[in-house]
């Protein structure tokens, strides 16, 4: 009876599904300050705080993967929001990014470091995330998924990281980081 309750619970402080389909831009603030939750293999639980992310909006920005158009790799970014993307990068790190949006309108945030774990591919491993969550809806039943807190969180926003390649739109402040915890 306390583990179904206890499920009831994860599921109810699950962020539903309609709050990913919204404009990256609106979502990605959003995320700071809510949990980024995982199950493990063994039933552990691990639950941090979202801290930093990054913006990804669409064909046009450069930045972006889809800005190469559908391709076996981004076909999940032209989902509706809620799906999970993970990538590999450099031989060794997963990434692991929020679809937003509208079905056929290509966005996704990086989710960059929670209270716990500074840098994205320090939290993938952190949290055993890999190719295998590439395409699955964030949920509990998956084993991935973000809870709510009503705690506003303030934040400051920077140009994106890494993206030096991308020309004018590696400008873009769509990199947004809570305040008070770096």
């Amino acid at each position: 009876m306390a583990t179904e309750r206890r499920q009831n619970s994860l599921l109810s402080n699950a962020l539903p599904l309609d709050f990913f389909q919204d404009d990256v831009l609106r979502v990605a603030p959003l995320l700071l300050g809510k949990y980024l939750v995982r199950k493990l293999s063994n039933g552990a639980i691990k639950r941090s705080k979202i801290i930093e992310v990054e913006a990804y909006r669409g064909e046009e920005d450069l930045a972006c993967h889809a800005s190469k158009g559908k391709t076996k790799r981004t076909e999940v970014m032209y989902w509706q929001g809620g799906h999970i993307y993970v990538y590999f990068i450099y031989g060794m790190y997963y990434m692991l990014n929020i679809v937003t949006g509208k079905e056929h309108c290509p966005q996704a945030i990086l989710i960059r470091s929670t209270e716990e774990v500074k840098g994205p591919g320090r939290l993938t491993k952190f949290y055993e995330i890999d190719k295998t969550f590439n395409g699955k809806v964030l949920s509990p039943e998956n084993g991935l998924w973000i809870e709510n807190n009503l705690e506003k969180v303030e934040y400051y926003t920077t140009p994106r990281i890494g993206v030096e390649y991308a020309k004018e739109w590696k400008l873009k402040p769509w990199r947004y980081v809570a305040k008070n915890y770096w």
